[in-house]
């Protein structure tokens, strides 16, 4: 038999009052708690082309305002009631930012409508000591930023977002059905117009629909009505997505003291990474891309991500990784009044196959090259650092490209003889090329010799010495194309240029053009 699989346990957190909490936060001079604020607080957005109460406070519902009424009404029956128009903008992105804060429960965290969230908790509770206090934690530490809360644990994605929006708390698994039936067909989650359709005919609870034969329903009433139905009661799967990229691997610790000295952070990561080296170890993987959250006791979470060229799962070498992360943010990690939680995650991993040391003991140099790269890449970006791969192709800008270090394994790369650009006395060819050939002026002796002088960006050159033509002529299967005869040539003031004529005189073209492709240092 395989091993037991867990039952799905849903934890969703609604916050009715989302706007309002926002605009409380943002003022710091006025209580954080919306509950306690002084004055009654509205926000109006435009509703059925008419400005509209869509997130009132609680002084505001005590004084008789109510959501959905119009804001010349309220205004005119609640003189003092202080309004702002809405910013969804601002709303979305704290939203996500308390979907961030919430990854400190569980990594599988996804958003729910435009006010709430969905929290798939399932193996988490035992880490809190059960649901219930779970439950306490996530919520009393949410109220303490400042946030009105509403939240609800269940077997279903349905019954853990109706409860949440009724009186909330945990309910038993396999208990949903007792619990949804006497709520009204509204918390299902159907459309405005299903909901009067259902109460015109007298069904207005959940417990009128549940017996009832689903054919009918889903004829009269449509086939949303008994999925929502079925999504509730666990009888159909209801996935949830989460809005960040699920670790390997995780190690993470807490703390009754919040931290914020860089030290104490490098020695928590060195921990961390112990842990994470054993379990990488145990699969046979290294570590591609890993990340370090810091959670911040006032809900701020700070993320410092870092890739790597190759699989790893040293300690020390992690944590070099992240120091010098933490030198290219500088001053714009704000620790704040602390952190209670740090997590160290391998975002991916990859088999991870021991190297095998020469006799004397010493590194290869090609481990000493990834170690560069991944030391540029966590402070420039991975992205950034680029390296030259061979390309198969007799044309100069062809024959090597800048790709991502990152992306290139050492062994793969092959640089054929003939690719050489140097030998023994001399350089050929210029290291460095221009990111595109420039045209040039001019002035040679005969059609196809050597240039005698040449005018590139308004300054004329008297070259002094040349070497050449060296005639390279384009792929035939790219269609016809102009040869090119390429010369090495030295001004009287030593400068080397490296420069081609374009196209065979009156063979190809009736006036080749010249271009400057290169310089030599």
């Amino acid at each position: 038999m395989g091993p037991r699989r867990l039952k799905q346990r849903i934890l969703c957190l609604w916050f009715p009052e989302l706007a309002t909490d926002r605009i409380c936060r943002r003022d710091r001079g006025r209580s954080w708690r919306s509950g306690d604020a002084v004055e009654p607080l509205a926000v109006y957005g435009k509703r059925r082309n008419a400005h509209r109460l869509i997130c009132i406070n609680a002084p505001a519902r005590k004084a008789g305002i109510a959501l959905g009424e119009g804001l010349s009404d309220a205004c005119a029956r609640v003189p003092h009631l202080r309004t702002e128009e809405e910013i969804p903008e601002a709303d979305e992105a704290l939203l996500a930012a308390l979907a961030d804060w919430c990854d400190r429960y569980t990594p599988l965290v996804a958003l729910s409508g435009d006010d709430g969230l969905l929290l798939d908790i399932t193996g988490c509770a035992h880490l809190f000591e059960g649901e219930e206090a779970l439950l306490e934690d996530c919520v009393t530490r949410l109220s303490a930023q400042g946030f009105t809360v509403r939240a609800s644990v269940a077997d279903t994605v349905g019954a853990a977002w109706a409860c949440a929006r009724a009186k909330g708390g945990v309910i038993a698994p396999g208990g949903q059905r007792e619990v949804l039936e006497p709520l009204p067909l509204s918390l299902l989650r159907l459309e405005e117009n299903c909901v009067a359709a259902l109460n015109k005919v007298g069904l207005k609870r959940i417990v009128d629909v549940l017996d009832r034969p689903r054919a009918p329903l889903a004829s009269r009433f449509g086939g949303e009505l008994v999925r929502r139905l079925d999504q509730a009661l666990g009888l159909e799967g209801e996935p949830i997505s989460p809005r960040l990229h699920i670790p390997a691997l995780v190690a993470e610790r807490r703390f009754f003291e919040p931290i914020s000295r860089q030290e104490d952070m490098e020695a928590i990561i060195l921990a961390l990474g112990d842990h994470i080296k054993a379990q990488l170890e145990e699969r046979g993987q290294g570590g591609r891309a890993f990340e370090v959250a810091l959670f911040r006791v006032d809900g701020v979470v700070n993320r410092l991500m870092v890739g790597t060229s190759g699989p790893i799962r040293e300690p020390s070498f992690i944590l070099r990784l992240f120091r010098e992360k933490l030198k290219s943010v500088g001053d714009e990690l704000d620790a704040g009044f602390g952190y209670d939680l740090v997590r160290l995650s391998v975002l991916e991993a990859q088999s991870c196959t021991p190297g095998q040391l020469d006799l004397s003991g010493a590194r290869d140099e090609d481990e000493d090259l990834a170690q560069l790269v991944d030391r540029l890449g966590a402070r420039l970006g991975i992205a950034r650092v680029a390296r030259f791969l061979p390309g198969d192709s007799h044309m100069p800008e062809k024959r090597a490209a800048l790709v991502p270090a990152a992306t290139v394994r050492e062994d793969a790369i092959f640089w054929p003889d003939e690719h050489l650009l140097w030998d023994n006395t001399s350089l050929e060819r210029p290291l460095r090329l221009l990111a595109r050939p420039e045209p040039v002026e001019a002035v040679a002796m005969v059609p196809e010799g050597p240039p005698l002088r040449f005018r590139w960006r308004k300054a004329l050159y008297e070259v002094a010495r040349s070497e050449g033509p060296e005639r390279i002529a384009p792929p035939w299967w790219q269609g016809p194309q102009p040869t090119r005869d390429y010369f090495r040539v030295e001004d009287s003031e030593g400068r080397r240029f490296w420069l081609y004529r374009e196209g065979l005189f009156e063979r190809e073209v009736p006036n080749p053009r010249w271009f400057l492709q290169g310089l030599f240092s």
